[in-house]
């Protein structure tokens, strides 16, 4: 094929028609249609030129136009695409290093290798449009519900329609056991698009958590103005979910409001999700608060809540543990999700038991260290003293409170806690220093006998060993392993060494050893200039 004037315009309405077609922009066609072109001619001229062509978008002409650049000598290469600035001077006037020379070379004509190489280039750019423009359209859609026909089903995934091209809705983003035949229309939410080489990766899904928020945000107008937010959503997919909502005008039942008169709202999410049954809870910034409503049917008779380890532990009378636990542990665990602690649950004997075992085991210890009767070690645990340090460093009114304690037998107990304590503490250290602690390390302050003989059991054995922990080393803490919180002990855990406290100390050693400039840590008067500002805006706002 010749590209004469006879068939100029047919290259312009092939582009228009294979654009229609395909819904994307003629331009890339056209640049398409070039590229095949260039290849063509390289083939006819030698792949070493550099052929270039233009197509006219008004008439269709094409151009054959070779291109050299101008080079050092030293970098010359290829001399059917390169020139050096002493062979440029004979068809340029004052050539450049970077100067291009262009002259058009005769039209060639496509032989049947030519043609189909072409068609492969055309097919293949018009592929790579198509793409780009299903990535376009479906990335910002991501969080989404779209309503999709089922197109068929390929080993359990469902493949549907999104036009242009297709996505998967995979067997484990369907809920519970569900079936559809081709043509079937369905709601799916949108979870991510990804740009890749086979083209763009729409997930979709029906189980995530989001897939449920969206539904009651096009079922409750309050949701989507805003009034009612949802702050946590946890499903047990085609079963059970629970959902945190709150609100933030006072005249304005959440709850209600997402229910609907006489239920409708919360039935349309309902039937959307095959039936899968909805616990709606009002949401509280206060976790232990949120957690009593979130084991909703059962009813609750304590909380305590450990903070720093993210664990909750909640005590329910005993007819009350099966209901609160749940069916195969839902429930228990849908709170779990819903607030993001781990849940124990206690019965109340079991709690009893518990505290009972405790109360023991500190009179024992008041019995052995003090030499005291069991009915004044029971005295002392009831007062609320837990461990020797307290018997001993506390104000002595603090002790004479007690029925039977005046202020000598307050002295005598104290005594008798500091000598235990100073015999534990010369214990702890002849064994660190057994151990092999250097005295850079037992004179630090801020760390007890017993921490530092907690340290030398592990190696850490100097000042600088010790500066080079991190703090979670010291204090302990939690990391996520496949999904699941894994506690790390800490060396310094069992003295309730916090994590702020681990960090002071590590840093402090530091300093000492001249690893730290405290001037680094101190903030300038600039920086203490303008939180004050900021302060002072706050407190006016």
């Amino acid at each position: 094929m010749a590209i004469t004037s006879a068939n100029q315009l047919e290259l312009l309405q092939t582009a228009e028609a294979v654009a229609r077609e395909k819904q994307i922009d003629p331009g890339l066609v056209v640049e398409a249609m070039e590229e095949s072109l260039a290849r063509a001619a390289k083939s006819r001229y030698g792949s070493e030129m550099d052929i270039r062509v233009s197509i006219d978008r008004r008439t269709g002409r094409a151009t054959f136009t070779r291109v050299r650049t101008v080079v050092p000598d030293e970098e010359l290469e290829n001399y059917q695409a390169e020139m050096t600035v002493e062979t440029a001077k004979q068809y340029m006037a004052n050539p450049q290093i970077g100067d291009t020379y262009v002259e058009e070379v005769p039209p060639v004509e496509m032989g049947r290798i030519a043609a189909q190489s072409a068609k492969q280039v055309i097919l293949q750019k018009v592929r790579e449009a198509e793409r780009d423009k299903q990535y376009e359209e479906f990335k910002d859609r991501v969080g989404t519900i779209i309503n999709v026909a089922v197109k068929r089903e390929e080993y359990g995934n469902i493949v549907v329609d999104l036009n242009p091209g297709e996505g998967v809705l995979r067997r484990n983003e369907k809920i519970g056991r569900e079936l559809y035949r081709p043509g079937d229309r369905i709601r799916v939410y949108i979870k991510d698009v990804r740009r890749e080489p086979r083209g763009p990766q729409i997930f979709l899904s029906r189980t995530a958590p989001e897939f449920m928020a969206e539904l009651f945000k096009m079922e409750v107008p309050e949701i989507y103005e805003g009034i009612i937010e949802i702050k946590a959503v946890a499903r047990d997919p085609g079963s059970r979910a629970k959902i945190g909502v709150i609100s933030y005008d006072s005249g304005i039942d959440p709850v209600g409001a997402c229910v609907g008169m006489r239920g409708s709202r919360v039935q349309a999410v309902v039937n959307e999700l095959q039936g899968e049954k909805i616990d709606i809870i009002p949401w509280n910034e206060d976790m232990p608060t949120f957690l009593v409503n979130a084991l909703q049917p059962a009813e609750v008779s304590k909380v305590v809540f450990d903070e720093d380890a993210e664990r909750i532990e909640v005590v329910v009378p005993d007819e009350q543990l099966s209901l609160a636990i749940g069916r195969r542990g839902q429930n228990v665990r849908l709170a779990s999700q819903l607030t993001g602690l781990n849940i124990d649950i206690l019965t109340e004997e079991e709690e009893s038991a518990r505290r009972q075992k405790e109360f023991e085991e500190r009179t024992q210890l008041f019995v052995d260290t003090l030499d005291l009767d069991e009915f004044f070690a029971q005295l002392l645990v009831s007062e609320g003293f837990t461990n020797l340090e307290e018997v001993a460093y506390v104000e002595l009114d603090e002790l004479t409170v007690i029925d039977g304690v005046d202020e000598d037998t307050a002295e005598e107990l104290q005594a008798r806690a500091r000598d235990y304590i100073d015999a534990q503490n010369r214990k702890a250290l002849d064994e660190a220093r057994a151990l092999g602690v250097e005295e850079s390390l037992v004179e630090f302050d801020g760390l007890t006998p017993q921490m530092i003989q907690a340290l030398a059991k592990d190696g850490v054995k100097t000042l600088e060993d010790f500066a080079t922990c991190a703090d979670w080393e010291l204090a302990g803490g939690w990391t996520t392993v496949d999904g699941e919180r894994v506690k790390d002990d800490g060396l310094l855990e069992s003295f309730d060494v916090s994590l702020e406290e681990a960090q002071d100390l590590v840093m402090t050693a530091r300093i000492q050893l001249g690893w730290v400039d405290p001037a680094e840590l101190e903030p300038d008067a600039d920086e203490l200039a303008e939180d004050a500002a900021e302060g002072e805006e706050e407190a006016t706002a």
